[in-house]
């Protein structure tokens, strides 16, 4: 019988997507069939499915520590916030609606049945199940309706081991205190606990670790120190990118915008010795000795034009490319380098025109049907290929797509200036791709190296997979699954 076994967090990023990645590459390498599954997400950093859907980004890592594609039933509701107060609900891979978190509190009990229809057919078909829980249990006035902790662990009879983050300190009452706020039906699903990102000698916490132990009477796993490597696998959140520890002489500035969304077009290129990586917040200036800037993906791409207007950095980038830097405009990024962009439905916002950047001449129009899917392309200027995904809404057109980005399919996609220095693409994960990263950071100027990002990766998933073996009773937690 197929087993499952749930990590839920003590808090909010305390790397439960991490242990999650190496307990499924683990479990692989004892030649297990192992999926991933998180009942409900929130990120604006999805992946594209084999099934033509979307996840969250933290799934796709861990179908890839499995060894198998990732599919939309590994993270069945995916939330992606839209305005401070509202996200877009995605379900099974495909949107369901949009609405205010008050409204999606009554909406989450219609979704339990999606979400065990999802688990259960990844059951079906693997030895085990290893779930991802979503902020933290603690979280007891989110309690009645859940489907992303304790809901679904009962719903579902998923065992559950409670991972603590020690880094931010106060992890004794993290633990304990989870165990005294829970309903004790939802406190006895949960089989132990383990202590994340410790930092020195582990022998210090001893005392700490039996204290936990008696008062809580649940089992430690281990104390599994800091992973130092963590910084080469894909980000979910645009604040855990990695300072690029690149000395190269080329300057690459990405702007985060404030619905930042699919961003792992940057993973690899933080990772190139020849490039300077600068993700800039908001208030900073562009500077003045960048190379390349990048306007990323976004959830809204109206809303997030005006925030960059906002920040005084479209007269950034009027002098940026006036000193004669490039720009490359990614998915919204893209968008918002045209004349305009038209939303008449009101699909992100109040239905509306605005003025675009200009950079481009292109036009955008938002509409209802979302592009969703896996693309081969060749990229237009250097010939090398590419292999990237598409999701968004909007189509672009203008007489700069005569000059075309990339072709996929014998086609014409994106779009750049007369000049050559003004690019715009709708193709994520472009940079992923090793020769077509070479090949465009040696049109920059930089000397790019000859690592395998995919190879990184996967041997970095290999790392974290030994490096948890090392520390925490791997047999022990797999044994706790049922």
């Amino acid at each position: 019988m197929t087993r499952s076994l749930m990590i839920q967090g003590a808090g909010s990023n305390v790397g439960k997507s991490l242990l999650v990645a190496g307990l499924c590459r683990a479990a692989r390498l004892r030649g297990l069939r192992v999926a991933p599954f998180k009942p409900q997400n929130m990120s604006n950093n999805a992946a594209v499915t084999a099934d033509g859907g979307e996840i969250g980004r933290a799934q796709a890592l861990q179908a890839l520590a499995c060894g198998v594609d990732p599919v939309t039933d590994m993270n069945p509701v995916l939330l992606k916030p839209e305005t401070d107060i509202g996200a877009q609900v995605v379900v099974q891979g495909k949107r369901l609606t949009t609405c205010k978190a008050r409204d999606y509190a009554r909406l989450k009990p219609q979704l339990l049945e999606a979400v065990l229809q999802s688990f259960h057919r990844l059951k079906a078909q693997n030895d085990l199940v290893i779930v991802e829980g979503a902020g933290s249990p603690a979280e007891v006035n989110l309690r009645a309706g859940d489907i992303a902790n304790m809901g679904f662990a009962r719903a579902a009879d998923v065992p559950v081991v409670l991972a603590g983050d020690i880094d931010r300190g106060g992890v004794i009452a993290q633990i304990i205190g989870t165990q005294a706020v829970l309903d004790p039906e939802d406190a006895a699903m949960i089989g132990g606990f383990l202590i994340n990102k410790f930092r020195g000698d582990p022998s210090l916490f001893d005392d700490g670790y039996r204290l936990i132990e008696t008062r809580t009477g649940w089992r430690g796993f281990g104390v599994l120190p800091y992973f130092a490597d963590a910084h080469k696998l894909p980000a979910e959140d645009a604040l855990d990118i990695a300072p690029s520890k690149g000395t190269g002489g080329v300057h690459i500035v990405c702007l985060r915008l404030s619905r930042i969304a699919n961003f792992d077009d940057l993973d690899p290129l933080a990772q190139e010795p020849g490039v300077r990586l600068t993700m800039l917040g908001a208030g900073q200036p562009i500077p003045g000795d960048a190379d390349l800037v990048i306007i990323p993906g976004s959830k809204s791409t109206r809303g997030d034009l005006a925030f960059l207007r906002a920040q005084g950095w479209d007269v950034d980038l009027q002098a940026h490319t006036r000193r004669g830097g490039h720009v490359l405009g990614i998915c919204g990024g893209y968008q918002m380098l045209g004349r305009t962009v038209a939303d008449p439905q009101g699909l992100e916002g109040a239905p509306g025109t605005d003025p675009g950047l200009g950079l481009l001449a292109i036009d955008t129009v938002m509409s209802a049907d979302k592009t969703l899917t896996r693309v081969q392309a060749t990229h237009a200027a250097s010939g090398a290929p590419m292999q990237g995904y598409e999701i968004h809404i909007g189509r672009s057109d203008g007489p700069d797509r005569a000059r075309p980005f990339a072709h996929v399919a014998d086609q014409p996609e994106g779009a750049v200036s007369a000049d050559g220095r003004v690019m715009g693409s709708y193709l994520h994960g472009m940079f992923a791709e090793d020769g077509f990263r070479r090949a465009f950071l040696s049109a920059l100027g930089a000397t790019a190296s000859e690592q395998s990002y995919s190879e990184t990766v996967d041997q970095t998933l290999d790392a974290l997979a030994a490096h948890m073996a090392a520390h925490l009773d791997i047999d022990g937690l797999l044994a706790l699954a049922r």
